[in-house]
């Protein structure tokens, strides 16, 4: 990703205004902008997720990352006989 920082900064900008513009808590911010953006790059670098444009509430992209979090999980699991 060419402009990792820049996307962080526009993640964490959009978390941010989602949640009232709290003061005080730009590095927890940054860090769930961080979270998402490189989990979202290594799941689309396995071809099981798309990354997915930032929403303003950042729903969508977190929904269909976990979905397919759940279903690589299921397929794994061995079961006793």
């Amino acid at each position: 990703m060419p402009n990792l920082k820049e996307a962080i900064r526009e993640r964490a900008y959009h978390l941010w205004i989602a949640d009232g513009q709290p003061e005080g808590q730009a590095d927890i911010y940054w860090l769930n902008a961080q979270r998402e953006i490189l989990t979202t790059a290594v799941e689309s670098s396995d071809g099981t997720v798309a990354a997915a444009a930032p929403t303003d509430t950042g729903l969508v992209a977190t929904k269909s990352a976990k979905k397919a979090k759940v279903a690589r999980l299921g397929k794994s699991k061995i079961r006793a006989a």
